[in-house]
């Protein structure tokens, strides 16, 4: 059945006096559509399939009914819920416990991954009725024998389509196969596909279907919109959206993990507070996560559909599907984060070439109009940015206690008759805003070569792409070891072999005294004043790329180019993922995770892969991680690969042709002229 809009109030369902006691405390008085039309099916004994979006209260619409069938007399497991994620499992675990507040003698536990064993098995050996955990965990514990399932008479499976979409059907069936016959089955989920179907008719005896109606699939005060925006240019457009509309809650999301990593790169290094939700971080950092964005610690949550299941953050002002997502109902999964509770939110979505005609399949599914918008410009941002600051102002004075500042200021108008309080306003104002148009610039290759900004001075940074630098990086060490604070470092463009980065010209000579060799995650690194030589080799790289991953960026598809000694890829970093390769070089003969290869390695080819191809040119006097020859390491340290020639009296990371005899990309180039030996050396 579908659940129609009408009005049902919780105390007129057949629920005990604990459970509605604790409904109303939570502030709740009329159940939601799923509710109001599961909750009789469950509390009646029926297997349900239960289908509605994520903020449809479908939570409580199983855990209520739970609840209520609880014998609190008996210590056995009687339900039993399975969640996808570590992150749901605590969600739910936590929603029973407040639904459960008043019922005497109640226990919850929630097990899943990444938890100490021992403090759950402590709580299973005191005896609790209702268990949440993932389906691993689950499994692990019942080959253990320390969950025992003989006497549960429920089972729920919550988001039990992105279990399936995990890989997990191996797990559920095993623990349903460890069940009583006689039982209830309970499946519910924001999207029902054709395995779960095939599964329902395996494990439930005529299951009453309860879905909410695709014409209310979808937010009614959530504003949507979507902007054609090619993929070089969305990391542009995203920052602007969030100065354009001035938010502070914001959940993007990308369909990737590696996409999630570099929108939250490009984030961070202009100046926002963001970071990432996926599968490769652990629960512990996943929870820190979490708790920031809760917090408003953070502004930009970037996350995948997986990693997105479970949370339950109140007040996300906006939505942004940088990736369209692969299913219809996986739009109206991620808008349903905004415009909870009543309140209104938006929902911004990158389109361009073929996805026009998946975003016309989401419109038709979820009957709503998305209004294509302009791209705000420049000017646009920066007009509302002033009208905020403006207001700021304005407050500001109206809350009074400015006599020291006032002071300060008419301190000033004394000093010149021609000054004006109007002029030392607008000057403000001016340099205010300056410093927001700074921050608001690009990373992008497009910006030319080598011309600083007024006022800036831009240095050479003997580090880049392919040692793993990250713009942070530059910006912490600047941060940490001089005077000049982080906000105020300008553009940073990354290359394959150095940097550039944009100082305030005062503190340029302050920058290269102390970090004129300094170190970077244990790779040295030089600061310098950038020379023509430099620029020039700068723009030359720029004239030999073709496709993405220039200067600023982070990978990118690129066409086969000579790279001396063997050819690189296309696709991001030298090559894809899990194939086998040829061509790619890395760092070296190193090899890189996963199988062996030959030759290079690294960023050479892609990850798992088999590959074949020569060792990249070195850079200075020091060569790519491999095999080496020349003399001692640090010390009596062996060095990487092997023995390794020295700098002076200093060891290096090898003998190789200094910068002018640098192998190019595909044409002969200097860097600079060769510098002599320096007569100094490391301390181990």
């Amino acid at each position: 059945m579908e659940a129609e809009k009408i009005v049902v109030r919780f105390d007129e369902l057949n629920l005990s006096e604990e459970v509605q006691r604790a409904i109303t405390e939570m502030g709740y008085e009329e159940a939601s559509a799923i509710q109001a039309a599961a909750i009789p099916a469950l509390l009646a004994g029926k297997d349900v399939i239960g289908q509605a979006q994520t903020g449809t209260g479908k939570t409580a619409a199983f855990s209520i009914p739970a609840i209520d069938g609880i014998d609190t007399e008996s210590r056995d497991v009687q339900v039993l819920v399975l969640c996808p994620t570590r992150e749901l499992a605590v969600q739910v675990s936590g929603e029973v416990q407040k639904l459960g507040k008043y019922k005497r003698g109640l226990m919850v536990v929630p097990i899943y991954g990444g938890s100490p064993y021992d403090r759950q098995l402590r709580a299973l050996e005191r005896g609790v009725q209702i268990v949440v955990g993932t389906p691993g965990r689950i499994m692990d514990h019942i080959e253990r024998g320390t969950l025992k399932l003989e006497n549960t008479t429920k089972i729920i499976l919550d988001e039990a389509d992105e279990m399936l979409d995990m890989g997990f059907r191996d797990d559920i069936e095993f623990i349903l196969s460890k069940m009583p016959k006689e039982r209830q089955t309970v499946f519910f989920s924001a999207t029902m596909s054709k395995p779960i179907m095939e599964l329902t008719k395996k494990y439930q005896r005529d299951p009453q279907v309860v879905k909410v109606n695709h014409q209310t699939m979808t937010v009614s005060n959530v504003e949507q919109s979507y902007y054609e925006v090619r993929g070089p240019q969305k990391k542009d457009v995203l920052t602007r959206l969030l100065d354009m509309f001035n938010l502070k809650s914001t959940i993007v999301f990308a369909n990737t993990k590696r996409m999630v990593d570099e929108i939250v790169a490009d984030l961070q290094a202009k100046g926002y507070f963001a970071e990432g939700l996926h599968g490769d971080m652990g629960q512990q950092q996943r929870q820190n996560t979490l708790d920031k964005f809760r917090k408003s610690t953070i502004e930009v949550l970037v996350a995948t559909d997986v990693a997105a299941r479970g949370i339950d953050v109140d007040n996300v002002e906006a939505v942004v599907n940088y990736d369209l997502p692969a299913d219809e109902e996986y739009y109206v999964h991620r808008i349903g984060r905004t415009g909870r509770a009543g309140k209104s939110g938006k929902a911004f979505t990158f389109v361009s070439g073929r996805d026009i005609y998946k975003l016309r399949d989401i419109m038709r599914f979820t009957k709503a109009q998305i209004k294509l918008e302009q791209v705000p410009s420049f000017a646009d941002v920066s007009e509302v940015k002033t009208t905020l600051f403006l207001n700021q102002i304005k407050e500001i004075i109206e809350k009074g206690n400015l006599e020291k500042y006032v002071g300060r200021v008419q301190r000033l108008l004394d000093q010149s008759e021609e000054i004006t309080s109007l002029d030392v306003a607008a000057a403000l104002l001016k340099m205010t805003m300056k410093e927001d148009k700074s921050a608001q610039q690009s990373l992008d290759a497009s910006k030319a070569a080598g011309t600083a900004r007024p006022g800036f001075t831009r240095l050479f940074v003997t580090m880049g792409k392919k040692d793993r630098i990250h713009p942070r990086d530059i910006v912490d060490l600047i941060s940490e070891s001089t005077n000049l604070t982080g906000a105020k470092v300008g553009d940073i463009a990354l290359y394959d072999k150095f940097s550039f980065v944009e100082v305030p010209s005062e503190f340029a000579d302050e920058i290269v005294g102390k970090l004129g060799r300094t170190s970077i995650q244990g790779t040295p690194v030089s600061f310098s004043i950038a020379t023509p030589v430099q620029e020039g080799a700068a723009k030359e790289e720029g004239f030999n790329r073709t496709g993405g991953g220039g200067p600023g960026g982070f990978g990118g598809d690129r066409e086969r180019r000579p790279f001396s000694g063997g050819e690189r890829r296309e696709g991001g970093y030298g090559g894809g993922y899990k194939g086998n390769r040829e061509g790619g070089s890395g760092y070296g003969n190193k090899p890189a995770y996963g199988d062996r290869r030959e030759g290079g390695s690294g960023y050479g080819g892609g990850y798992k892969g088999n590959r074949e191809s020569g060792d990249r040119p070195s850079y200075g006097n020091k060569p790519a991680y491999g095999t080496r020859e020349g003399g001692s390491g640090y010390g009596n340290k062996p060095s990487y690969g092997a023995n390794k020639g020295s700098y002076g009296d200093k060891p290096s990371y090898g003998s190789k042709p200094p910068y002018g005899n640098k192998g190019s990309f595909g044409t002969p180039r200097e860097y600079e002229t060769p510098r002599p030996p320096r007569n100094e050396s490391f301390d181990e």
